[in-house]
């Protein structure tokens, strides 16, 4: 069966108010990793990656990269180099999630369509348009967030409260 596809125009609001999704979600986190100790924090878990520890630090590291490709500088894969402590990763996050909210509301509406090319991690070459790139980025920290919930439970963290959209749609 087909399923009739209706065309809505993205606008510059709706990424704005992504972005404002991105950035609360990621605060609550952070305010749930503030709570845990360093052996919750590197416990091996087996998940996509081998700990919360871990999973932050891919978040932050995609988050990192897409905004320096956003801005067309050269990008950092910081899940690669990156050696620093519980409360640095969140401080970083928090500053990551920050500038790309700041970047997408400073972002032109008339350039959503617009292409922006890049390189994946293997090299490989793409052209994308920003509307998409910008869901991207959200829904990929929505993803791993959702198994950052199920890794501090194994972890014994058990003070988790919702992180879904329908929060920030509800406050504004």
């Amino acid at each position: 069966m087909k399923h009739k596809q209706t065309q809505t125009k993205m606008t510059e609001q709706y990424f704005k108010e992504l972005a404002e999704y991105n950035l609360e979600a990621n605060t609550i986190v952070c305010d749930w990793l503030e709570q845990i100790n360093d052996e919750q924090w590197n416990k091996k878990i087996i998940s996509s990656f081998n700990s919360i520890q871990e999973t932050v630090l891919h978040i932050i590291s995609a988050e990192y990269a897409w905004l320096q490709r956003f801005r067309k500088e050269p990008f950092d894969w910081l899940q690669s180099t990156y050696k620093g402590t519980k409360e640095e990763h969140i401080q970083l996050w928090k500053k990551t999630s920050t500038e790309l909210k700041y970047f997408i509301d400073a972002f032109d509406e008339n350039d959503l369509n617009t292409n922006l090319d890049f390189k994946r991690l293997n090299g490989d070459a793409y052209s994308m348009p920003y509307y998409q790139l910008f869901a991207h980025v959200v829904n990929h920290a929505t993803y791993h967030r959702g198994q950052l919930v199920t890794m501090l439970r194994q972890a014994g963290f058990t003070k988790i409260s919702a992180t879904d959209l329908l929060g920030v749609y509800k406050k504004n």
